[in-house]
């Protein structure tokens, strides 16, 4: 099983990005709208902290309180992809971010330790 997060890069604070993660292979591929979707990052020097989840059914969704409002993950079981629209980018948005799956729901999906499968990261540069 694989998940390939793509979409990072340099942008100016203020700016946007797109993130995606493309989910395949093995358990993905029959069952990845069982699977909840999440995104993490690790700034430089700091510990890998939760950004945003959404559930199976792509309708819940929930965020890191700090990130309310300038985040908003989605995705598109047909196709295997989880997105994450990124505005009003600040320079403490910089950061390595990692896609993350796990099978149904946790309720302490704020947890990396939930989630069995990760991506290989893509990194966001935030210049101010």
């Amino acid at each position: 099983v694989q998940l390939q997060a793509s979409g990072g890069g340099l942008v100016q604070a203020g700016g946007s990005l797109r993130l995606s993660c493309a989910a395949s292979g093995g358990t993905f591929n029959g069952d990845f709208n069982t699977f909840s979707m999440g995104w993490f990052r690790q700034a430089p020097g700091k510990e890998r902290e939760f950004v945003a989840v959404v559930r199976a059914n792509s309708v819940s969704t929930y965020y890191a309180d700090s990130l309310k409002g300038r985040f908003a993950v989605s995705r598109d079981n047909a196709k295997k992809m989880v997105y994450m629209q990124m505005d009003n980018l600040e320079s403490e948005d910089t950061a390595v971010y990692y896609c993350a799956a796990r099978r149904y729901f946790a309720v302490n999906y704020a947890s990396a330790n939930q989630y069995n499968y990760w991506g290989q990261g893509t990194l966001v540069t935030v210049s101010s």
